[in-house]
């Protein structure tokens, strides 16, 4: 039997990682902290869980305290007596955050959870979630081996994520990392927690004119790293279970990703929406998107665009190997994006477009 800490719960992942976890490992428990301004929120998503899959009842316990606090705030040492692994997924995900937050949150965060980690005698393997883009502004391809590659970085949400990774490589805990891409909806449901990536060029396009004109950043050939939420759960529960993943690094993506233009092209045939797309340097877009105004009114903000002309590639080869005799397998954004349209307009005025902070 073991226990497992987890951050970053109630968030949109960790709700959705934990039942499934809790059914592959059935002899084992989890302990999530919860700051304490979710605490009524977690209580209440517990209870849907408990619901939902029979399997977590009585198995999902929840304590007070803060990544951002020394000891993760917490007043009762005694947990870490119990602790045999950890799943810290707990990080503010916003473009636009201010580097102060980004860093009190993403790295000293980081920091704090690892030095916990540290004390705990009986922990057996740590999980971090990272991201793609720790890659920064590296073009080419950038492999799962990758990390300090001398890279500058596009906004400070990528320059933290880098930094509290390379917190976790210096730790010298037993871990496992994982990469997400650009994380979208279910490709089941569309069901997601937050719109934002392709639900910009979404909320664009509905706003504008059809038939019309759409930009295309840069010549539209630049990868676009999208990943269907239901894909990530599934590998990272499959990957966190498994012996063979101890100590790797995997960059949980679309191994064949359409290029950004090819992304918009599909959107807007799901939309039911034409358009001719002007093509249009990253650099002369920029000034044009500089007023707040137009960010509204498109519902596009100015971090967005770096992501559409970015020539990286992120090299699968470690998750494509481990995870293909498990069958887990990423579908193909052509054959999902309706579904994700469907469901961005029937909740578009429920939905967040702001992180969860």
């Amino acid at each position: 039997m073991g226990l497992h800490l987890v951050t970053g719960f109630p968030g949109f992942l960790g709700a959705r990682l934990l039942p499934r976890l809790l059914e592959l490992r059935p002899d084992d428990r989890v302990v999530c902290l919860v700051q304490a301004k979710f605490a009524d929120f977690a209580k209440k998503e517990v209870a849907r869980l408990e619901e939902l899959h029979p399997h977590v009842r009585g198995r999902m316990d929840l304590v007070e305290g803060d990544i951002v606090a020394e000891g993760l705030g917490l007043r009762d040492a005694r947990l870490k007596k119990k602790i045999t692994g950890a799943f810290h997924l707990a990080a503010v995900y916003d473009l636009a955050v201010g580097r102060d937050f980004a860093v009190k949150v993403n790295v000293l965060g980081t920091r704090h959870v690892l030095h916990f980690l540290a004390d705990c005698a009986h922990l057996e393997r740590h999980h971090y979630v990272s991201t793609c883009y720790v890659s920064g502004d590296h073009r080419g391809t950038f492999k799962e081996t990758d990390l300090e590659l001398g890279q500058g970085f596009k906004n400070f949400y990528e320059e933290t994520k880098h930094l509290a990774e390379v917190e976790v490589a210096k730790s010298g805990l037993p871990t496992t990392v994982y990469r997400p891409g650009i994380v979208v909806g279910d490709s089941r449901t569309g069901e997601t927690a937050k719109f934002d990536g392709p639900y910009f060029v979404m909320t664009a396009m509905e706003r504008l004119p059809s038939p019309g004109v759409f930009l295309r950043l840069g010549d539209g050939k630049a990868p676009a790293g999208l990943v269907p939420v239901d894909y990530v759960i599934e590998a990272l529960a499959r990957l966190a279970t498994s012996k063979v993943s101890l100590g790797k690094t995997y960059q949980l993506t679309d191994p064949e990703p359409l290029t950004a233009f090819e992304v918009s092209q599909a959107v807007a045939k799901a939309l039911g929406r034409t358009f001719v797309y002007l093509p249009m340097p990253t650099l002369l877009a920029r000034p044009l998107f500089q007023p707040k105004f137009v960010q509204d009114l498109l519902g596009l903000p100015l971090q967005a665009l770096d992501y559409f002309d970015h020539d990286c590639r992120y090299d699968t080869t470690q998750a494509v190997k481990d995870l293909g005799p498990m069958g887990v397998r990423c579908p193909r954004f052509a054959d999902y994006v309706g579904t994700l349209v469907t469901f961005y307009r029937k909740e578009r005025d429920r939905v967040r477009r702001t992180a969860m902070v």
